[in-house]
């Protein structure tokens, strides 16, 4: 290791041999090649080298504030996350946590034993999935000019304001129906999980053409339970009455690795 390379650790693992083949599969940021630091108690991190230059911390925010940059390491890091995840359970560390050397790696596995054990076997054979729950925004009875045609005896205005009324009771209506689904989506999730995670509800870019996204959360379900657990949340969905549901997974468990999985040394 120079003092030109760093190392970005993607996560963690309990034993590590059924991750050798991930290598051979998937490449890591910038296409670099991936491969295992061992740690205390059968721990591995999951790591690939990157250039200290673009990696250090008075360049790293730079990188970040680029979309397009923080695309391709996002997706880089995810698509090892999830190789990783498809065999064997691991913990996910957090975007851009990097370390000068293999000792420095094998430091934070074994300051970390003791939290990242716990968390593994709470992880153990379980997977996340995502539940958003949509108030869809009530057609549009037509254009201002058509609601102001008036009706019967009734002026143009106060036909178009009668109509605006509606509709926003009608939006209500849809926004009240939407936030009992999630309440129930909440109840029916007790039964088939371990863990809730409560998201901000995505706005604007993230939730266009869907409506308002009334609840965002995560689930950390067993593995046994996924279809159960998806079949139970999905038919709380009733598009007619403007409440859809959307079940999203089985996912590596990043809304569960937990603080004490967080954290990266500084690199020099």
């Amino acid at each position: 290791m120079t003092d030109r390379v760093l190392l970005y650790v993607y996560a963690v693992a309990a034993g590590g041999a059924e991750l050798d083949d991930v290598a051979s599969q998937v490449t890591g940021i910038d296409g670099a090649a991936l491969c295992r630091v061992a740690g205390p108690g059968g721990l591995t991190a999951l790591v690939s080298p990157v250039d200290a230059l673009r990696f250090a911390e008075d360049t790293l925010p730079a990188q970040l504030e680029d979309l397009d940059r923080l695309e391709s390491i996002a997706r880089a890091h995810h698509t090892v996350v999830d190789a990783a995840f498809s065999r064997a359970t691991v913990l996910p560390l957090r975007l851009a946590t990097v370390y000068r050397d293999e000792a420095g790696v094998v430091g934070m596995l074994s300051d970390r034993q003791v939290s990242f054990e716990r968390l593994l076997h709470t992880l153990h054979a379980h997977a996340e999935m995502g539940v958003k729950v949509y108030a869809l925004a009530p057609a549009e009875s037509g254009s201002p000019k058509t609601l102001a045609a008036g009706v019967g005896t009734d002026s143009p205005g106060r036909a178009y304001l009668q109509r605006r009324r509606a509709q926003r009771r009608a939006a209500d209506d849809v926004y009240r129906a939407a936030s009992e689904a999630a309440d129930a989506a909440v109840r029916q999730a007790e039964g088939h999980s371990s863990a809730r995670a409560v998201h901000r509800p995505q706005q604007n870019e993230w939730s266009a053409g869907r409506g308002e996204n009334v609840a965002n959360d995560a689930y950390l379900v067993p593995v046994a339970r996924l279809d159960a657990f998806r079949a139970d949340i999905a038919a709380l969905s009733d598009p007619a009455s403007g409440v859809v549901v959307e079940v999203t997974g089985p996912w590596a468990p990043y809304s569960f690795a937990g603080p004490d999985a967080v954290g990266a040394e500084e690199p020099a």
